[in-house]
């Protein structure tokens, strides 16, 4: 069981004996030089638990050090927190350490400066962020770990209401991020502190529990164990190491919780491993374990021969032994030293910075899921949705294990089906897929899989390219994003063209032209903030639907002060002006000199039928005749109004339509594109699905009178896809 730890002190003095077993002389010093650095910059901070903040980035320092980590993440993970928490700058870390280690930093560093709508949407952004820089250099990510580790050893000093914030994050995010990467040792001891802050209660009942049993277990362990080693020597298998090890707190919630069982029901408590010199012993010694035990039936796995995708590698099987006259299931894990070293340290065990390896690696590849989940970045510009797909990714350990013709191993997410299978092998070989075959039968594309079947991708050159129909058919997250991917390309100049002009008549709309909109400083700051290449992919991301042009009108016009400024003065005396005209726009039978003002909850425009109600000292609020609300208002309050056409009226109205449509293809990015050809500005979207599965965007417009909604809910209808079209009450 875990036990709570944190050094006493940490001195320059005792960190950098650890660093000398480690490092050569030159490292030492450059370590050495960032720790003055830190401990300068973060002078007079103190953690919530009152020590110095110091400590902090030295105990991350130092569990990277346990890890093999070279010496610029060493550095890098003492200058962490500097240019987020202290006067450094990253012009300072550059011109001090170099950039791989600002760049290390730059990558853990959160987005401070960018004003956010909410929490959810700013922690969304950091993890993009740092996905983004993962992909660049997996460091980031081993020195984000280390941090979030440290931070869940101290989360006791933190109140109760972020206990459970950063702990929930930490369970759905770092972990199963710990995990991909095969960093055990940091995956399980993440995930028993998250179990103490998010069900306590089962917490300390589980180690309590398990402490009761102690020495029950202990003896059936040590008999077992015992009885191996004999076997062993008797095999002529002389070299190995064996011990037992208690399951962690976690694994024995989450098997109690699934399989509903109470402690005394899970057998299977403690595990034995095995770890000799060579893949031959592992067999050798699965061999004499059978032949003494009787395994458990279905509970052999073979890792060794099919690796899981984070590089573990093992044999694992249950057999029952027998003690004093009972029987117990007890799981063996034989593996080698190499093998043991990849499952407690993961992708640090194959550190190619520290082997001075340049080039492709085979760790490349196994590292191909973190640049794949980068690639929906292009489908999913929403924060919250990139997040929500990560977690997703992240968290699906139940996998199946698939087999090429060739005898080459594809894993993928339970649930996966031949077309996931065809995009797995490439998104060309998708693309040109026009069937398949399982196991030697030809079978439909959303046939699922399952471990062991052998599946070939038929293809043919000259086939079009994927149906838009199979973003239904296919399950996982990678073959979706590569199937929108190509109609994306298909059409990206008219992604492009679509997009530039949505800008283009916004910012005329605004009173300004394209070119005063579209500085350089204005698109550098706007692509970075959404982490566009470049303004045509900023344009195709507009046209396209997956970011509003709202957002994309904000940060060009928050990138130009004086554009920002003139916008400002423009909106106010606007503000001024279009509430004098509006006043004038309707008569109300009988009255003079009223306020009127008009209802938020049904947003009239001119041709709508309406009516006035007289509110108290608000003058007269009028409403949509078919207005809900009308209905429950008091009769005699209600009033007659009529709308007016002044002579050079420039008054402009928001109007809000809904739009259900059949979830097919980029059925978004047509509704965007058919409103953009009417010529009308919009100023707010908001795209969804319905319990139904459908898509559903609800889309408000500048307008001038009710023909102009009314026609373009008659444009938005001629939509194939489209279902219904309506005007809002809301």
């Amino acid at each position: 069981m875990y036990t709570e730890k944190e050094p006493a002190e940490v001195t320059i003095q005792n960190f950098l004996s650890k660093v000398k077993h480690y490092y050569h002389a030159k490292d030492v010093d450059k370590i050495y030089s960032a720790f003055e650095v830190a401990q300068k910059a973060h002078e007079g901070q103190f953690r919530a638990s009152g020590r110095p903040y110091i400590t902090h980035p030295t105990i991350v320092a130092d569990i990277l050090i346990d890890m093999g980590l070279d010496v610029d993440t060493i550095c890098a993970a003492l200058l962490h927190d500097t240019v987020e928490d202290t006067y450094i700058t990253d012009e300072d870390l550059r011109s001090k350490f170099g950039d791989e280690i600002a760049d290390l930093v730059a990558g853990v560093t959160k987005l401070e400066k960018i004003q956010f709508h909410d929490k959810e949407e700013e922690q969304a952004e950091n993890m993009r962020k740092m996905f983004f820089a993962m992909a660049k250099d997996i460091r980031v990510m081993l020195i984000k770990l280390a941090d979030r580790l440290h931070n869940m050893r101290s989360l006791q000093f933190m109140s109760p209401e972020k206990q459970q914030r950063i702990a929930k994050e930490t369970l759905d995010i770092f972990a199963p991020i710990a995990g991909r990467l095969g960093i055990s040792q940091i995956k399980i001891e993440l995930e028993d502190l998250c179990l103490k802050y998010l069900d306590p209660d089962a917490y300390f009942s589980i180690a309590r529990g398990i402490a009761l049993k102690k020495q029950e277990r202990d003896e059936i362990v040590d008999n077992f164990i015992s009885q191996v080693k004999a076997e062993l020597i008797s095999a002529k298998i002389d070299d190995f190491d064996i011990y037992g090890r208690v399951k962690h707190l976690y694994s024995i919630y989450k098997k109690m919780k699934n399989h509903h069982k109470t402690l005394d029901q899970v057998y299977d408590l403690t595990a034995v491993r095995v770890i000799v010199d060579s893949i031959k012993d592992c067999y050798a010694v699965l061999g004499a374990i059978h032949a003494r035990w009787k395994p458990m039936p279905g509970r052999f796995k073979d890792y060794i021969a099919v690796p899981k995708p984070n590089l573990y590698q093992s044999l694992h099987t249950t057999v029952f032994t027998e003690f004093e006259g009972h029987s117990y299931p007890i799981e063996v894990q034989i593996r080698t030293h190499e093998m043991h070293k990849i499952a407690e340290y993961g992708i640090a065990a194959h550190w190619k910075y520290k082997e001075g390896i340049a080039g492709e690696t085979p760790m490349d590849e196994k590292l191909s899921w973190v640049k794949e989940v980068l690639s929906y970045n292009d489908d999913f510009r929403d924060s919250k949705e990139f997040l929500d797909l990560i977690r997703k990714d992240i968290s699906n350990t139940n996998e199946v294990y698939v087999f090429t013709p060739n005898g080459d191993v594809k894993v993928l997410s339970a649930g996966a089906n031949a077309l996931d299978f065809a995009y797995a092998i490439h998104s060309q070989v998708g693309n040109k897929c026009v069937g398949a075959k399982v196991n030697n039968k030809i079978v439909p594309l959303n046939t699922q899989l399952n471990t062991g079947d052998t599946v070939e991708v038929l293809t043919n050159a000259n086939a079009k390219g994927p149906s838009r129909d199979w973003l239904k058919i296919a399950t996982t997250a990678s073959a979706k994003a590569k199937i929108r991917q190509f109609f994306k390309r298909e059409l990206k100049e008219e992604y492009i063209r679509t997009g530039k002009s949505m800008v283009e008549r916004d910012a005329k709309h605004r009173g300004f032209t394209i070119a005063e909109l579209l500085t350089p400083d204005a698109i550098a700051a706007t692509c970075e903030r959404y982490m566009f290449n470049d303004a045509d992919e900023m344009f195709a991301a507009v046209g396209y639907g997956s970011i509003s042009l709202n957002s994309v009108m904000s940060k060009l016009i928050a990138g130009n002060p004086q554009i920002q400024e003139r916008y400002r003065k423009q909106q106010n005396e606007r503000k001024h002006n279009g509430t004098s005209r509006r006043e004038n726009a309707v008569v109300i039978k009988g009255m003079d000199d009223l306020l009127v003002r008009f209802a938020k909850c049904c947003s009239p425009v001119p041709g709508d039928d309406i009516v006035g109600y007289i509110s108290r000292g608000r003058g007269v609020c009028v409403h949509r005749a078919d207005c809900p609300s009308v209905k429950s208002m008091e009769k005699e309050r209600l009033v007659e109004a009529t709308w007016v056409q002044s002579e050079g009226a420039t008054a402009t109205f928001v109007a809000t339509i809904e739009i259900i449509a059949e979830d097919k293809g980029d059925i978004f990015a047509d509704i965007t594109k058919t409103i953009v050809n009417e010529g009308l500005p919009m100023v707010g979207i908001n795209a969804r699905k319905d319990k139904k599965g459908n898509a559903v965007a609800t889309v408000s417009v500048e307008i001038s009178n009710h023909d102009q909604v009314a026609q373009l809910m008659k444009k938005v209808q001629t939509i194939p896809a489209v279902i219904n079209v309506y005007r809002t009450h809301g």
